[in-house]
Order: C-alpha cells, then sequence, then structure tokens
C-alpha cells in the first residue's frame, strides 16, 4: 500500500461522502447566510445551496434513484448545476457531468456507456438530443432546466415542490462520486471515476 492511500486512511473516515465536506458543512458552522456562488446578478447563500442540494437529492430519490445508478447533468456555469452534482453526490448516486460543447454523437455515447437514469439538461441544449433520446433503455427521465420545453418536468418546479432536507447516503470514501469524460482523442471517450475522497484531497474546502 502506498504512503498515500496510508495517509488518506488516516484523514478521511471509513464512511464518508462529500457533500458533507464541500455543503452541509458550511451550514453547520455558522456560514449559512454567506454568499456562495455569484452568477451575473444571482446570489446564492450557503443556506440555499445546501437546500437546493437537498431539494435536488429528493427530487432523485422520488423517481428511485438508487445509490451507484447514474445521473447525468449537461447544464452551463449556473448554481443549477451545484444543485444537480452535489444534490447526486448526498444520496449516493454517481454525477456525471457532460461537456456542453459536444453533438448528438457523443452525447449518445456518453448517456448510453453510463447507463443514467436521469438527464437534467438546459433548455438551450436539449435540441441536439432530442433524436437520440429515445434510443437510449436505461434512460427513464428527462428533467429540463430553464423553460419549458414539451412535457418534459421543469427542474425549477420539481425544486420548489420537493422537500429541503436530505439524509446523507451511507456511502464509503471509496465510492464512486461522479465521472468525467476524457476528450477522446485517440478514440471514443472514457469514463474515468473520481471517488468521493479524491475530491477534499484535490480541491480542500476553502480553496
Amino acid at each position: 500500500m502506498s504512503r498515500n492511500s496510508f495517509e488518506t486512511m488516516n484523514i478521511f473516515p471509513e464512511r464518508f461522502n462529500a457533500a458533507t465536506v464541500f455543503i452541509d458543512s458550511h451550514v453547520n458552522e455558522g456560514r449559512a447566510k454567506r454568499p456562495a456562488i455569484f452568477c451575473g446578478e444571482r446570489v446564492v447563500s450557503y443556506g440555499d445551496l445546501h437546500e437546493n442540494v437537498n431539494r435536488f437529492g429528493n427530487v432523485l430519490l422520488d423517481r428511485d434513484i438508487r445509490m451507484e445508478e447514474r445521473v447525468a447533468i449537461l447544464l452551463p456555469d449556473i448554481p443549477e448545476f451545484a444543485f444537480a452534482f452535489f444534490g447526486t453526490m448526498k444520496t449516493g448516486a454517481v454525477a456525471v457531468p457532460l461537456n456542453t460543447l459536444l453533438g448528438p454523437n457523443e452525447y449518445e455515447y456518453m448517456l448510453g456507456d453510463s447507463r443514467a437514469r436521469l438527464l437534467v439538461v438546459h433548455a438551450a441544449l436539449l435540441a441536439p438530443l432530442l433524436p437520440i433520446l429515445g434510443r437510449l433503455g436505461h434512460l427513464k427521465h428527462v428533467v429540463v432546466c430553464g423553460g419549458d420545453i414539451g412535457d418534459y418536468p421543469r427542474l425549477e418546479a420539481l425544486l420548489q415542490n420537493a422537500l429541503p432536507t436530505l439524509d446523507t447516503a451511507d456511502t464509503s470514501r471509496d465510492d464512486t462520486a461522479f465521472w468525467l469524460y476524457s476528450s477522446g482523442t485517440t478514440g471514443f471517450p472514457k469514463g474515468t471515476v473520481h471517488l468521493h475522497h479524491d475530491m477534499v484531497v484535490s480541491f480542500p474546502p476553502g480553496q
């Protein structure tokens, strides 16, 4: 076992979830009213971030998304990305953020390869996906953010109606938190696996 492996064991408890560190701790330590996200004129406090992460997690649970199942996220850099990303991890499901600049073939491959059961997508990015959604047998739910399109449920309404409290899943420090796909310059993109403790090692909270 490498030195880094021993250090990881000493720093992180066996039962560990990254959302506890990056989301819950700010509220538990009294920073709920402080700004967490600046997005144009929109400011999201740590308290609002915490609440919406919980709400998104409950949206997943209400749709029977289980631990280790993948949730694809196709959103620009907006607060809802953080809600979806950390809300997914808090439930023990696996977030799969997707590059917003790809085309239908790449999206079809990644959604099929990841076997994502739910996709949350911005309305402005949905059009290239429409021809392929019916071919993705594992994809059971599509949620749209930022506009009303067809009969797809709207993320904003789902969040508003979801419970603002959520118990953190009983995950291990070595459980998968999210996948990131490579650029695929030498072949098909590859889904690289990132564990719950990886995020804290790479991006200590507060930095």
